[in-house]
């Protein structure tokens, strides 16, 4: 447990026995991969997470950036520790490698990216961002805005950041006002304010390249009317050097709750005269193009979710197996030693619930990976729509559930250290705090909850639903005569039949009252959530169980350890948000009634 960031066994268990990663290896792209050069990748990602940014994790928290006669002063660690990501590679470790990246699975990209997010997600951020930006230029720009533009991104001179949120707008895109006027040479000219936009300005990289929604002229009203546009903060003249300075102008630094390290900044752009944008795809269609980030970054906070939740739940577990206190319950002479916490039965139940948590939510999180690749790669056209649909489908899960219950899982790492974990002494009241972004940006619950029952689950007719059903139902067929596994699959089963039915029932009211229907969608997603964790759940305890029989490559006690944790899930967690399935099948109305002057 490097750095107590990850267990490796678990993630050598999801990768490879239980998702079978290795099967992509007979893609094209990575036929010149192996489990080897994946484990290698794996490797030099956790030194670098445990070597370069774990130290400094502390020090940035505590010594957040400032702003100083005219820039942005950060800790020099963190330029340090960008700089071993760009040389190493991994900070485009799933770029082609023309472009100077690694070529990996998505899987095993992910993996690398979480090793980081867990060692120090605030400097990660900075790259993270740059690279989901770059890869919204490689998908919807022009061959000279990907030459300008993403391959000194990819090459991490180039920083980049997503400007959406304005501050009367919030998550409401359609309400912005920021506006780009068209020019005679091709250029726009972006006047307006953003807030809250994450490493907006830095000194870390040579430029800037802000990703900015804007509405042109004759756009039409609402989201229909957005635009998308590249504003450097540094124009790029034509031989790839600086120009001169653009009209974007630090407004202020946001100080905030936790992820201290990563700047968070409200930008004025156009105070004099207008800023250099250059349009991104076609007019009115910037949400196109901006989702394509979006959905990659809500994966992304997705597993940053998780791997705060991981590290926690280490820590967690060290300090429970080497505090000691208190005595067995039947032992009544305090003469005899205190025992360590983690021998008290509703210690254990902590532990279990993070457990539970975390590594059912980096199981989504690289089971959801895996839909990326086979989108991209599969052999035929079929199965490539299926992996799209899918992920789409999937996609409010992946950012929610982890960003939820994850932080559940911190919130429960503090409880195990007791009144120590409420103090700057450990770090699991930073993890919690890094954490709590999470639920906010890239789409709140309510926000994915909406799209998850408002459009996903009807997409396409229903079939991408119906087809992870399929996939459910086969799990449970395989696991139904398997003595080890009968009662859980029974467990998952009745789940399954209380999601589709309230499923039925929502989809039918969201056609004559969608007010109604979507009043609880916060809640649903929490069923469906579940449902999905729970599957892949029982999806691994069928691999534990097969390494149990078979001598796999673990110790027992990993295996038994996967299947008490699969015990847990199903058994405490699944059935929690079930109970509430009247609620949601009858679309209650309690919060649509609360007459506003009631509050």
């Amino acid at each position: 447990m490097s750095q107590k960031i990850i267990n490796t066994d678990d993630l050598a268990f999801l990768l490879y026995e239980m998702l079978d990663i290795e099967r992509f290896t007979q893609f094209p792209r990575y036929e010149d991969h192996s489990r080897d050069t994946f484990d290698a990748a794996i490797e030099l990602a956790l030194k670098v997470a445990s070597e370069t940014f774990a130290p400094h994790n502390r020090l940035c928290d505590e010594d957040e950036p400032r702003f100083e006669n005219g820039k942005v002063v950060i800790r020099p660690e963190v330029s340090e520790a960008l700089a071993v990501l760009r040389d190493t590679g991994l900070m485009a470790a799933s770029q082609d490698y023309e472009r100077g990246g690694m070529q990996l699975p998505a899987a095993v990209a992910q993996t690398c990216i979480g090793l980081i997010k867990g060692a120090n997600v605030s400097t990660q951020a900075y790259a993270g961002l740059t690279i989901a930006a770059c890869n919204l230029i490689m998908a919807h720009g022009t061959d000279e805005q990907k030459q300008r533009y993403a391959e000194p991104m990819m090459a991490g001179r180039f920083f980049g950041t997503m400007c959406l949120t304005e501050p009367h707008a919030g998550s409401s895109l359609g309400d912005i006002k920021s506006r780009a006027v068209p020019q005679d040479d091709g250029t726009y000219r972006i006047s307006g304010n953003k807030i809250f936009i994450s490493a907006g300005d830095h000194e870390l990289s040579e430029n800037i390249v802000h990703l900015v929604l804007a509405k042109l002229p004759d756009a039409p009203p609402g989201a229909k009317g957005i635009s998308l546009f590249i504003v450097p903060k540094f124009l790029v003249n034509d031989d790839g050097s600086l120009g001169e300075r653009n009209d974007v102008q630090l407004a202020g630094l946001i100080h905030k709750m936790g992820y201290r390290g990563t700047t968070s900044t409200m930008l004025n752009f156009g105070e004099k005269g207008g800023a250099v944008g250059y349009l991104v795809g076609e007019p009115h269609n910037g949400l196109a193009g901006m989702f394509h980030m979006m959905n990659e970054a809500r994966i992304g906070v997705g597993l940053g979710s998780v791997m705060l939740g991981y590290t926690g739940y280490l820590h967690a577990l060290e300090y429970a197996r080497e505090r000691t206190q208190g005595r067995g319950l039947a032992e009544r002479d305090p003469a005899t030693p205190m025992i360590p916490l983690v021998q008290h039965a509703d210690i254990r139940r902590l532990l279990l619930a993070q457990k539970a948590f975390v590594e059912g939510g980096l199981s989504l999180c690289l089971f959801s990976s895996t839909l990326v690749d086979e989108k991209k790669h599969a052999p035929d056209a079929a199965a490539r729509e299926e992996a799209a649909g899918l992920l789409d489908l999937l996609t409010p899960i992946v950012k929610s559930w982890p960003s939820q219950f994850c932080l559940e899982a911190n919130s429960l790492a503090i409880q195990v250290h007791g009144g120590y974990g409420y103090t700057r002494e450990y770090p699991v009241e930073q993890f919690y705090r890094d954490n709590r972004l999470n639920p906010i940006h890239e789409g709140t619950h309510g926000i994915q909850g909406q799209d998850l029952l408002g459009r996903k689950v009807s997409m396409a007719g229903g079939r991408f639903y119906q087809s992870l059903l399929t996939r459910i139902r086969a799990t449970l067929a395989e696991c139904g005569s398997v003595a080890e596994l009968k009662a859980n699959a029974e467990l998952l089963s009745t789940a399954l039949n209380t999601v589709e039915g309230i499923t039925d029932a929502l989809q039918a009211m969201k056609k004559s009252d969608p007010d109604r229907a979507l009043a609880n969608a916060y809640l649903y997603m929490e069923c469906f959530g579940h449902l999905v964790v729970g599957w892949l759940w029982l999806r691994q305890a069928q691999a534990a169980l097969r390494g149990l029989q078979n001598g796999g490559e673990r110790p027992a006690s990993f295996y038994q350890g996967k299947l008490n944790a699969c015990d847990y899930f199903l058994r405490y967690e699944l059935p929690k948000p079930m109970a509430l399935a009247d609620v949601l099948r009858s679309a209650d109305r309690t919060t649509l009634d609360m007459p506003l002057d009631c509050f």
